[in-house]
């Protein structure tokens, strides 16, 4: 799988039907004009995809656009929209009703080569993660070839999790697991759902034996559980067949917008630190930040 599509799948936005549509047009004037006079970080984020963001604030990329705006001195306005079909149209791309301005101007949560907007510098690096509940028979898998290795007659009663499209099927392909699949929409239509579901619900209860998913939301459900025991185990590049598990994670502007990314990259530089134990404290899998 081309690493553009895998990471558009990461975040359920649904980025290869979006990337079809013509690039939005620059901007024009001077957007530095409206944003200091305004002094306001208008987001456009998903109102339930824990752990990355919900309408409560409780997610990690809140808080991290909370950091931002709070670096710039502006406050933090949003644009609530389902990461499904649709969702740099009806965000990143709409105007208000009536008027020439945009309902949001940054987005969080994109690859480094998003098409779409003008992508900033990565903020983070993580990678796909299996889980799975301690004590349930899977104590000796400490790596994910641990599990590709498993006698043949324990590979064949696993119920594995896993979203469709993702670099997960793949490695569950090359090594001989697809059989015991379970398979996993990132776009099923409900706004309830969300993807950490698979973690949260059918893991913990016992549907699943293990789960492969984004290591972000594994890592937060993992945490998260209290009635069971998660063990985590990140895919560690590079994987022996090609297959690409871990991708940087960036935030876009829309095009021609280039006076704002530039803000937001160096307040991104300037407060490494500070993202960086956000995300830990999230149980986010963190690798070497790869730079632009």
């Amino acid at each position: 799988m081309p690493a553009r599509a895998a990471a558009g799948l990461l975040f359920a936005l649904a980025l290869g039907s979006a990337a079809a549509q013509a690039p939005a047009p620059a901007a024009t004037g001077s957007p530095d004009d409206r944003y200091d006079r305004d002094k306001v970080l208008r987001v456009c984020q998903d109102p339930n995809n824990l752990p990355l963001s919900n309408r409560e604030g409780r997610g990690f990329e809140n808080r991290i656009a909370e950091l931002l705006a709070g670096k710039l001195g502006w406050k933090v306005e949003h644009t609530w929209y389902p990461q499904r079909m649709g969702f740099i149209r009806n965000t990143l791309r709409a105007k208000l009703p009536d008027s020439d301005q945009y309902k949001c101007d940054l987005v969080t949560g994109v690859s480094t080569d998003f098409e779409m907007g003008l992508a900033t510098k990565p903020y983070y690096h993580s990678t796909y993660a299996l889980a799975y509940v301690k004590g349930r028979g899977l104590d000796d898998v400490s790596t994910p070839e641990d599990l590709a290795r498993l006698p043949a007659e324990r590979r064949q009663k696993l119920r594995i999790g896993a979203f469709a499209r993702t670099p997960a099927v793949d490695w569950l392909l090359n090594n001989g697991l697809i059989d015991q699949m379970v398979s996993y929409q990132h776009q099923t239509g409900d706004p309830d759902q969300y993807p950490g579901q698979v973690v949260e619900r059918d893991l913990a209860s016992g549907a699943l034996d293990a789960a492969i998913a984004w290591g972000p939301i594994v890592g937060y459900f993992a945490k998260k559980a209290e009635a069971a025991p998660i063990a985590v185990v990140p895919f560690m590049p590079p994987d022996k067949n090609g297959v690409r598990f871990d991708f940087s994670i960036a935030m876009a502007v829309r095009h021609g917008d280039k006076a704002l990314r530039d803000r937001i990259n160096g307040i991104i530089d300037s407060s490494r630190p500070e993202i960086e134990a956000v995300l830990k404290e999230y149980g986010v899998p963190l690798l070497p930040l790869e730079q632009k």
